[in-house]
């Protein structure tokens, strides 16, 4: 037991020290939880951020490029009308069984001239099963029809009455073909002018006169009939499309000729249309590309 005269523990010291380790704890959490919020939390940067950012300067410069978003589709599609042509072509087509008198490969030596020149000035000779189809596949041109038979024209109108024809009259006949081939080789048939006013025998003069106005940027030549001797045959036509051809003032006229197994559009396309300015034949169906010889005076009707 102790002396009675030591000096008791006093509980002041015990609370002091208990007080300083409670604040040192208290400031230790404070530091920790403080420092702990400081630091930065990596969180995904969207598209839209890196795009509307308030201050570009503050965004970290990358080497790389920033990739760009897709646009995103319309809400509301736009609607774009199928032209009237092409419309009136497909249900034509679609609904009858009768097809257009070349083949597809003909045909196709066509279109891709059409594809590249359209819309254009584009002049048939002949009106048939095909006309719808020309017609569309100069979408946005002017396709003109001429025709030799008055009842072939108002049965056609009938059924496609948005086409353009007019009626024309040949009066040469197939028999005669080998006379207008010699008449043809005279220097006057090799003067390039206006078919109205030219001395050639084979020059048709009696289109309306807005067919000799328009500088045609494609003629077919597929009438008129020349498949019997007293049929009126395809000599004129031949010699006044590619006439047409020459006397533009610049530029060239692509000239196609249907029928070239037969003698008078063989012989009378090579003569008048030149088989130096054929570029391809496909069955029965040559094409011809034919410069203006009005900008050239010095070039020769044939090269």
């Amino acid at each position: 037991m102790r002396p009675s005269n030591s000096k008791p523990q006093s509980p002041f010291n015990t609370k002091l020290i208990l007080i300083c380790v409670s604040v040192l704890l208290f400031v230790f959490l404070i530091i920790t939880t403080s420092s702990s919020f400081s630091k930065p939390q990596p969180s995904p940067i969207s598209e839209s951020h890196i795009t509307n950012a308030a201050d570009p300067v503050d965004e970290p410069q990358s080497s790389e490029p920033t990739p760009v978003a897709c646009p995103s589709l319309p809400s509301t599609p736009t609607c774009t009308k199928t032209p009237p042509s092409l419309a009136n072509a497909l249900i034509h087509y679609a609904t009858t069984n009768i097809t257009p008198q070349q083949t597809l490969k003909e045909i196709s030596v066509s279109a891709r001239v059409l594809e590249k020149k359209s819309p254009c000035n584009f002049l048939v000779f002949g009106l048939g099963r095909d006309s719808l189809m020309w017609t569309s596949l100069n979408h946005g041109g002017r396709t003109v029809f001429l025709e030799e038979d008055k009842a072939w024209i108002e049965q056609i109108k009938g059924e496609i009455p948005s086409l353009e024809s007019y009626h024309v009259e040949y009066v040469t006949r197939v028999h005669q073909a080998d006379g207008l081939m010699e008449r043809g080789m005279k220097e006057e048939c090799k003067v390039v002018g206006d078919p109205r006013f030219s001395k050639c025998e084979l020059a048709l003069k009696g289109f309306p006169n807005e067919i000799y106005d328009v500088e045609w940027d494609l003629i077919m030549v597929d009438a008129p009939t020349g498949f019997h001797d007293e049929a009126p045959g395809r000599m004129n036509a031949i010699y006044t499309a590619g006439l047409m051809a020459r006397n533009r003032e610049q530029g060239e006229t692509d000239v196609f000729v249907h029928d070239v197994d037969r003698v008078v559009e063989d012989k009378f396309s090579k003569a008048f249309l030149c088989e130096g300015y054929l570029r391809e034949q496909q069955g029965r169906l040559r094409h011809f590309n034919i410069p203006s010889h009005k900008a050239r005076s010095d070039r020769p009707f044939c090269p």
